[in-house]
């Protein structure tokens, strides 16, 4: 009995030491996130993919779908691998640089909202959220201390930044979007300005965001919720099939 009560046990332990590993290999993000936008395209250089919709209730619970595939866009040159909440590279692939025309592969947090209307106008929202006005713009200089922040330039005394993106632009691309958190760190030349939004023409690629339709851009944007920590998993198929298991992504 004691033979038998010994090997139990240590099964018991190769068992929770094997559980740990696994836990280990997956990015603290998604284990305590209860929602994920998934984005995958064919391949590193396509343009066009499609996006998910996962939620959850509780983290120790299973994915369950919400809504429809969405088709969209990411940059014009395809994906390339960011700075986010993943680490590092994994594996092949191009890595990101600023201005490559490539959206970031990896995992991001979605922090915040933009749109053009008056926050009290944009209706229900669960995101933070800020109103894009003529002076609000987004800072792709490398050089500038600002790099990567949005900015008003109105409560800016000394600029400084040589080049940088209108946040109210002259068409309703920026109408309503969501800050990705890609090279939250900001650092030079590895990528900036990375949002959701609404894309100009199906099938146009991006300068490296992530767009859609309009009508399907303001539901996403009103179905996510800061309280459930969302992320943005975006990867080419193969990719994405390679880590779905050890991230234990939805399928």
């Amino acid at each position: 009995m004691k033979k038998i009560g010994l090997c139990l046990f240590t099964a018991i332990l190769i068992l929770i030491a094997d559980s740990m590993r696994m836990n280990s290999s997956i990015p603290e993000a998604l284990i305590k996130s209860r929602q994920i936008i998934l984005v995958t395209t064919s391949g590193w250089n396509a343009v066009a993919g499609e996006m998910r919709r996962y939620e959850r209730d509780a983290v120790e619970q299973p994915w369950r779908s919400v809504g429809e595939k969405i088709p969209v866009v990411v940059g014009r040159n395809g994906m390339a691998w960011g700075k986010g909440l993943h680490g590092d590279a994994i594996g092949d692939g191009p890595v990101k640089k600023e201005g490559d025309g490539r959206s970031p592969a990896g995992i991001f947090s979605l922090s915040s909202a933009f749109g053009y209307a008056p926050r009290r106008q944009a209706g229900e929202l669960k995101l933070p959220y800020l109103q894009a006005t003529a002076t609000l713009e987004c800072v792709d200089d490398p050089r500038s201390a600002h790099y990567n922040k949005v900015i008003d330039r109105a409560d800016v005394k000394k600029t400084g930044w040589k080049s940088s993106e209108r946040m109210r632009r002259d068409d309703d691309q920026y109408r309503w979007g969501v800050v990705v958190d890609h090279n939250a760190k900001g650092e030079p030349g590895c990528g900036s300005c990375i949002f959701l939004h609404i894309w100009k023409a199906p099938g146009k690629g991006t300068a490296g965001c992530t767009a859609m339709e309009a009508g399907k851009m303001e539901d996403v944007l009103r179905w996510l919720d800061a309280t459930k920590q969302p992320v943005l998993v975006q990867l080419p198929q193969a990719k994405f099939e390679r880590l779905r298991k050890a991230w234990r992504l939805p399928s």
